[in-house]
């Protein structure tokens, strides 16, 4: 498992397709999940549109193979998508976190994007779910038939999720962006401008959120340094098995 092997975007989003679309983000730790989680990873690479989010990512390529990629957001998408949603007068589903979550996003939606039409379902809270619970899922989705479906679960958990039940998803935009929900409602603060085009926004959050976010930030990211290191080794010494 190699990251150049993923398939990154790299156009505006104004190039994304109007048909059903399959849109994930990955930064480090969704990265370092799917080295161990081969259906994850499978949902990864199988997406029809991958976001490169982490600033690390970012950086990973550029030294890997010397390309020059553009970081990517679950947000940048978010706000892409309203205004488009504004413009068409669309229809948009918001999949997951929690009902005062869900609550505050409507409201703030009916000042920023006064024409688009909104409907929500929080699910209950679980590390998986059966089958009985996706399909009520499925269904108060379908049943609104949204032209873009936010999904907040979390990762692993919504990219598998969305994955395993595509084809009886009833909406043509299908996003995983997981903790915009929480920016979006104003639940947790995102990092300043300033930090976030000078890749900190990593520094941000764990500063805020040290005792959640200690651990993937510190531990997870040299981990995913130890997964780089090793595949830029792996690719020069083959480099020169082929000299």
């Amino acid at each position: 498992m190699i990251l150049e092997d993923f398939d990154f975007f790299m156009e505006p989003f104004e190039a994304i397709d109007s048909g059903k679309i399959f849109i994930v983000t990955i930064n480090a730790h969704s990265y370092n999940m799917s080295v161990q989680d081969l259906f994850f990873r499978d949902a990864l690479k199988n997406s029809d549109i991958l976001l490169p989010d982490g600033i690390g990512v970012v950086w990973a390529i550029r030294w890997l193979i010397g390309k020059r990629i553009q970081r990517m957001t679950g947000s940048d998408l978010f706000e892409y998508e309203m205004a488009r949603m504004q413009q068409s007068k669309g229809r948009v589903f918001f999949l997951g976190s929690s009902e005062t979550v869900l609550h505050k996003i409507k409201d703030r939606i009916a000042k920023d994007y006064s024409t688009v039409k909104v409907e929500t379902f929080s699910p209950p809270f679980r590390e998986e779910f059966d089958d009985n619970e996706s399909m009520k899922m499925i269904k108060a989705v379908n049943s609104f038939n949204p032209d873009v479906l936010f999904i907040g679960m979390t990762a692993p958990k919504q990219e598998k999720w969305a994955y395993k039940y595509y084809n009886k998803i009833q909406a043509k935009h299908i996003c995983c962006i997981g903790a915009v929900f929480d920016f979006y409602a104003g639940t947790v603060k995102r990092a300043p401008r300033w930090m976030i085009s000078l890749g900190l926004e990593w520094l941000y959050r764990l500063c805020r959120e040290y005792p959640r976010m200690w651990r993937r930030v510190l531990i997870g990211n040299t981990k995913f340094i130890y997964y780089i290191i090793r595949e830029k080794l792996t690719h020069n010494k083959m480099s020169r098995k082929n000299l």
